[in-house]
């Protein structure tokens, strides 16, 4: 296996697995946290990434293929491809994204860092990746916190023109982005300068 990244809570490797090319994450031991209680966090992270990783997938969502699940590991099918925040990003781009998200959000799937960054384009698709901060959720609030982080991730042209292809794929929208204007609208959500 060779290390492909690692992030504050994984690891993630490239291998292959019953002859496909595959990536395992696998989530590692914190040594500042006590045993029992880190086995039980990672193995219940794990369970609910692969769930929420499933439950996409089931929706109609491109995500990668899971192959297995272990206590601590996911192994799913590797895609080729780069990453839409290194890529030049089409219109066509940000309303596929938009449509991607309103059919997570309608199966109640939240994931928790929507972003550029955890988009690949896969050939002519985009795959979502990373469900490490997924949740299965119905609540309106986590739904307009992805909206938010996606907003703070491009530019306003791009997230108009994400944002009209949610709303057209998800009937409850209209609540979603309400409540969204309602959270910027939070002190601890606007942007703070220095004097």
């Amino acid at each position: 296996m060779r290390k492909l990244s690692e992030g504050a809570e994984a690891k993630v490797f490239s291998t292959r697995l019953f002859g496909v090319d595959a990536v395992v994450k696998q989530r590692h031991a914190k040594a500042y946290r006590i045993k029992e209680l880190d086995e039980t966090l990672r193995a219940t992270r794990t369970k609910k990434e692969a769930k929420a990783m499933l439950r996409a997938y089931e929706a109609g969502v491109n995500v990668p293929r899971i192959l297995g699940v272990g206590k601590f590991s996911i192994y799913m099918e590797r895609k080729s491809g780069r990453l839409m925040k290194d890529s030049r990003m089409k219109d066509m781009d940000f309303r596929k994204l938009g449509s991607l998200l309103a059919l997570m959000h309608g199966a109640d799937v939240v994931h928790g860092d929507f972003t550029p960054a955890n988009v690949m384009i896969h050939g002519k698709e985009l795959c979502v990746i990373d469900f490490g901060l997924s949740d299965i959720s119905s609540s309106v609030e986590d739904k307009a916190l992805d909206l938010l982080l996606m907003k703070r991730s491009v530019g306003e042209p791009q997230y108009r023109i994400f944002a009209r292809a949610y709303a057209k794929g998800l009937s409850n929208s209209k609540q979603i982005l309400a409540r969204l204007a309602e959270v910027e609208r939070r002190g601890r959500y606007q942007t703070r300068t220095l004097a």
